[in-house]
């Protein structure tokens, strides 16, 4: 495997040293907004620090880039950025799927009481709490955060406890659609927002980012880490396959003749992995490309051009209003909404523009660490306003 080359320069390794010391300050800190402060507010303290430092430590693009989410959104961002780290690290953590199970109920508990105001004393459900809290205030009471997509996004999970693979590509986009598309519908909800343009734009990123989030993690579920013993010495087991798991749509690997044998036993090398996890790629691209592409004709025809085909389903409210708003209208909506879509769309074009400099080895040790670009990528995307 390559050695990694991120970070290697004194001028990086400063840049990082500097850029850890001040984004999580800045996060926080800066808002031209009044803070909503609900009754014991020291405990709401304390849980968001606790829910930023899990984020820095498993999502740290997620912090790095929050300085660009709404103020009025930022409570509800760092819940549900910290909310997506505890479901994802269920499988992780648990010993079974049955146990892993038993969690992803833990918290469907957690969060129908923290959007009543009655979380648990955990920092991510107190979090919640506050950020409805927060929706609320600033909505005077019209808006709520959705039962409904932080249930589908812990549904989406706990089908995936014991690693099945995916039957199609389809079935992938599914995934995403259902987890990190959901959390930006969540964080597009958070400002309040109800806008099927800025929704419609969130499905693609999402899409694209979820994908991403799939082919990064292939090498570590293809190789995991050794099961713990028991105290009588067995093996206690894991969420997912002792042996490991390749998660590649199965279409995907039949098409280019992938075998997880070979992948087990060659790894990088494994004949057809390179041509199939193109493929995979490749749809993630094309989610960002739609994108831009629906970003540049509002801006130039007044309309995105296609409709949004996920705009029927359960959980959606727009208003007559709101579907037939005009082109100025949308582009208001976008406006508001881009320093929550923009982050996780140059996240994931970063990565795979990575991905494709190493020839899409996907177990490059390049692809492991967080791009020190990212920060500039993100700030030219964000003064440019574009994706």
């Amino acid at each position: 495997m390559r050695p990694s080359r991120l970070c290697t320069s004194p001028l990086q390794r400063q840049w990082e040293r500097y850029r850890v010391s001040t984004v999580a300050r800045r996060f926080v800190s800066y808002s031209p907004y009044k803070r909503y402060n609900p009754p014991g507010a020291e405990n709401v303290e304390a849980a968001r620090e606790q829910c930023m430092a899990l984020i820095r430590k498993y999502d740290f693009p997620s912090q790095n880039l929050g300085i660009y989410v709404p103020p009025t959104a930022r409570d509800a961002y760092i819940a549900i950025r910290a909310f997506n780290v505890e479901i994802a690290r269920i499988a992780d953590t648990t010993s079974t799927p049955s146990i892993g199970m038993m969690r992803m109920q833990f918290w469907k508990d957690a969060v129908t009481n923290a959007l009543h105001g009655k979380p648990p004393m955990e920092p991510t459900a107190v979090m919640i709490a506050q950020a409805q809290g927060a929706v609320q205030h600033y909505s005077e009471g019209k808006v709520k955060l959705s039962r409904h997509w932080f249930h589908r996004v812990i549904n989406a999970r706990a089908q995936q406890l014991g690693n099945p693979p995916y039957p199609t590509l389809s079935a992938l986009e599914t995934y995403a659609e259902n987890t990190y598309s959901t959390l930006l519908y969540l964080t597009l909800q958070s400002l309040p927002q109800a806008s099927v343009t800025t929704d419609h734009l969130a499905s693609h990123i999402g899409k694209a980012q979820g994908i991403v989030a799939v082919l990064r993690g292939l090498p570590l579920l293809a190789f995991p880490d050794p099961q713990p013993l028991s105290k009588s010495g067995a093996v206690t087991g894991q969420s997912g396959p002792s042996q490991g798991a390749v998660m590649l749509p199965l279409d995907v690997m039949a098409e280019a003749n992938v075998k997880e044998e070979d992948v087990f036993r060659q790894g990088g090398s494994a004949p057809g992995l390179r041509d199939a996890v193109f493929k995979v790629a490749t749809r993630a691209n094309d989610h960002l490309i739609t994108a831009r592409e629906m970003l540049a004709k509002l801006r130039s025809e007044g309309t995105v051009g296609h409709e949004f085909e996920h705009q029927n389903e359960e959980g959606r409210r727009y208003s007559q209003q709101e579907l037939s708003s005009g082109p100025e209208a949308q582009l208001a909506e976008v406006e508001r909404a881009f320093g929550i879509l923009m982050p996780p769309a140059v996240t994931a074009q970063t990565w795979l523009d990575t991905l494709q400099k190493v020839d899409f080895d996907i177990f490059d040790q390049r692809l492991r660490g967080t791009d020190w670009r990212l920060p500039w990528r993100a700030y030219w995307a964000y003064k440019r306003r574009k994706l």
